[in-house]
């Protein structure tokens, strides 16, 4: 760490630290932290993400998008279940997946279109 990127005299604004101080006591920080935990494993993503582009899946279906077994979809599926970003309906043997509200939705097109203009658009 050089000096340059930190600071070189110990001093903060008392006002911003409370009021951040106290937004932050108002939101679960664990749920939010958990949420990004959960998403930042590669298939997980690529799950998410194809949840974005139809309304639902079956495990299936996403198990072929992401190409990996059904067993192995089924458990990213239930982890982002767990963690309600996701839910699911069954319907017969079969179960289809979706994305739990427009919020999820929201973030993941963020994501996305942030990482679109930071990599120029490559893989």
């Amino acid at each position: 760490m050089s000096a340059k990127d930190t600071c070189e005299l110990y001093c903060y604004d008392e006002a911003k630290v409370s009021r951040v101080q106290s937004l932050l006591s108002q939101h679960d920080i664990t749920v939010m932290a958990n949420m990004f935990k959960a998403l930042a494993d590669e298939t997980r993503m690529k799950a998410a993400f194809a949840l974005c582009q139809e309304n639902e899946l079956c495990v299936c279906d996403v198990a072929n998008i992401i190409g990996s077994s059904i067993a192995t979809a089924s458990h990213h599926l239930r982890t982002l279940k767990k963690l309600n970003l996701v839910n699911y309906r069954k319907e017969g043997k079969l179960a289809f997946y979706f994305l739990e509200d427009d919020h999820v939705r929201q973030l993941l097109l963020l994501a996305s279109t942030h990482s679109q203009a930071t990599s120029g658009g490559r893989k």
